[in-house]
């Protein structure tokens, strides 16, 4: 730092100033009042803005206009400090040239809408001192000079001002302290808060900026009114810049920082003092900017701007290293869309997922809306839309920049039969056809339908195919989501999962049956079963056949899943991340958003989850390297037996059969035993 004028050993205060952050929606907004209201008004216009003290290390200070910035009732954002200014429209580029920046800046301290190029020029005015503000001690962070205690109460004094308040953030306030206490108050109760006439009072300035050596631009002025009111009394101030982050969870506000500075003596002045701050443009000179917005004013671009925005906000305030391309890249397809699908899809477009696909057969009842979002009362007349067809078209008028694609198609199984006809089983490898290209065009595969049988088909293709899958399935008052266990390539290479390629798995040496399974050894939906999947609807009555569950269980399902396949994306191993248990719950966890578990499964009658794991299984009916080959070699052949005969024929491949044979023959031996051991017993006795 350079040294002060008349203060040789003292190194002066420097401060950062301010970046303007304009919202694409701030534009729009006063592109609909410039052509609706204000017309050729080319008077000042009161707006406010917003700036934040939590941002992470490397962005700037920035003060923040939204759409919002018109209206001065709207509420500040929560923890943000509100800016209040003055808005000067001109109609014509050189009117706007030609205004005279200097009187704007005096009086502050005292376009082209058809082409959407908006040209602005920022200026957050700040008074000038006669001089430079000497250091008499330099900056340190918080946590050098407060204890521990000391910090978490100048936490709960702030919190509770701004309530007692009723403010989002104060922008200034005073401070007093000890070992054992921290009090804060209001800068107009200065009198009676420092009445035991202190030597060097402290003040607290609501910073924006994250920098380790330098304040933001708010504490200027703060400094000027100090200097007028208060350097008769005090020769020195100490400044706490309050900088208050929450990451993942957890607030942090150790890192603001404390220094100490020495008043310059003010005569009384009935002159403005000079200021400054009008902000550089891009290429660091004093000029205006210019933004063109052509491409994002319309509507549909306007309301995909807002999602992304929504999302990267979460990437600069809470998870920094949050890799949203990797979410928002995934192609998903969704088989199965009712209860479980429209809530998986709606959760999707939450996280800006771009590409949608669903897969169903059913039309639209009479009993769907109310449970199923993306559909409505006129949808199920003249015997109901095709739910495929129907979601699609809903998530574009939700969202248009959505790729929503719907396929009315059936998902052949195992145990009903195809073999009727030569038209049925056409259908039947037409259906196959399809839908092993819609897996392998896709990212992640969510099984969401009815029936246990309906997942088999889709469960080996995607296996096959080396596809990401996230199965969601529901009870009465229960529900398991999990992530089946990702094959190895069948050629190992690295690469990105959402780009087509798979990650290849590290092989974990020593993993045992309950911890460190990595996702290569995992289960999938029929891992746990013993017998092959078959015809499950028949011999039914209707009630037998709806699946029944407590209303609110497929949108906690439906959410869990899409919030599992973007843990498992956000893992360097994607697919083949190490299985997260319960246990694993307290301890450091292996993505930015948290564990990546196998299963998740729910209890909603006691509102508890817990995260199992389980190994694959070498005889499963649907994963097993058994099926996989024949289904390799043999393609829709292998698939039409497996649909046209029982359970038996996948039993039989797989080793079940001889398992169950087996089992009967050692329960047996064990029951002879028992009865030899009783006779033997008798006789003696």
């Amino acid at each position: 730092m350079a040294a002060a004028p008349g203060d040789p050993g003292l190194s002066k205060l420097q401060f950062a100033p301010f970046s303007s952050a304009l919202d694409v929606g701030f534009w729009h907004e006063l592109t609909q009042r410039k052509l609706n209201e204000y017309r050729l008004d080319e008077g000042p216009k009161d707006i406010k803005g917003y700036y934040y003290n939590g941002d992470s290390a490397g962005l700037p200070a920035r003060l923040t206009l939204e759409f919002s910035a018109f209206d001065m009732s709207a509420p500040t954002p929560a923890h943000c400090c509100p800016a209040v200014g003055t808005l000067f429209n001109t109609n014509t580029l050189e009117a706007f040239k030609a205004a005279d920046k200097k009187l704007l800046l005096e009086q502050a301290a005292d376009e082209d809408l058809k082409k959407y190029h908006f040209y602005y020029w920022f200026c957050f005015p700040a008074l000038c001192l006669p001089e430079s503000i000497p250091l008499i001690q330099g900056p340190v962070g918080l946590d050098q000079r407060f204890s521990l205690k000391q910090i978490q109460g100048l936490e709960r004094a702030y919190d509770d001002l701004c309530q007692t308040e009723g403010v989002p953030a104060l922008p200034y306030f005073l401070i007093k302290y000890d070992e054992n206490m921290v009090l804060v108050s209001l800068l107009k109760h200065y009198s009676d808060f420092f009445q035991d006439q202190r030597t060097k009072i402290t003040i607290g300035v609501y910073d924006p900026c994250n920098l380790a050596q330098h304040p933001g631009w708010p504490l200027r002025n703060l400094l000027v009114l100090a200097a007028h009111r208060w350097s008769s009394s005090f020769q020195s101030v100490e400044v706490l810049c309050f900088r208050d982050r929450t990451m993942q969870g957890v607030r942090d506000i150790a890192h603001s920082i404390v220094f100490e500075v020495k008043l310059p003596e003010m005569a009384f002045s009935p002159d403005c003092p000079k200021a400054v701050g009008w902000e550089k443009n891009q290429k660091g000179g004093m000029g205006p900017r210019m933004v063109n917005l052509s491409e994002c004013m319309d509507p549909k671009r306007l309301a995909e701007s807002s999602v992304d925005l929504n999302l990267k906000l979460m990437c600069w305030r809470l998870v920094p290293t949050l890799d949203l391309d990797k979410v928002v890249s995934a192609k998903c397809l969704l088989l199965g869309a009712g209860t479980l699908g429209c809530n998986v899809a709606r959760t999707l477009m939450g996280w800006g997922v771009r590409h949608i696909t669903f897969v169903d057969n059913a039309n639209i009842s009479y009993s769907n809306p109310v449970r199923q979002p993306l559909y409505e009362f006129e949808d199920c007349l003249a015997g109901g839309k095709p739910k495929a067809l129907a979601a699609a078209d809903r998530l574009q008028k939700i969202f248009p920049g959505v790729n929503a694609r719907g396929f009315n198609m059936s998902i052949p199984m195992p145990g009903h039969p195809v073999n009727f006809s030569s038209v049925t089983l056409e259908q039947a490898r037409r259906d196959v056809e399809q839908l092993e290209q819609l897996i392998e065009s896709h990212d992640v595969i969510f099984l969401l339908m009815d029936t246990r049988e309906s997942r088999w088909l889709p469960a080996v293709i995607a296996a096959s195919k080396r596809k990401l899958v996230i199965n969601a399935a529901l009870g009465f008052d229960t529900f398991v989501v999990m992530r089946h266990g990702l094959k190895k390539p069948k050629q190992q290479g690295a690469g990105d999962l959402c780009s087509g390629h798979l990650v290849a798995p590290t092989d974990l040496l020593g993993s045992s049956l309950f911890a460190n399974i990595p996702g290569y050894k995992l289960g999938c939906y029929f891992c746990n079963d013993v017998v092959a999947p078959g015809d499950s609807t028949r011999d039914r009555t209707l009630d037998q056949q709806c699946t029944v569950s407590r209303p609110g269980l497929a949108m906690i399902a439906g959410a869990l899943a899409v919030e599992l396949m973007v843990s498992v994306l956000q893992h360097p191993e994607g697919g083949y991340a190490i299985a997260s248990s319960s246990d694993d719950r307290m301890n450091e966890p292996p993505t930015s958003l948290g564990l990546v578990p196998h299963q998740i499964r729910g209890f909603l009658s006691r509102f508890d989850n817990v995260l199992p794991v389980s190994l694959a299984f070498d005889k499963c009916t649907a994963c097993s390297s058994k099926v996989l080959d024949q289904y390799e070699r043999e393609g829709f052949n292998f698939l039409a037996k497996v649909f046209n005969s029982s359970h038996s024929f996948l039993e039989d491949l797989t080793g079940l059969t001889l398992l169950h044979q087996e089992t009967q023959a050692a329960e047996l031996e064990q029951k002879e035993m028992a009865l030899k051991l009783m006779k033997h017993k008798m006789s003696k006795s």
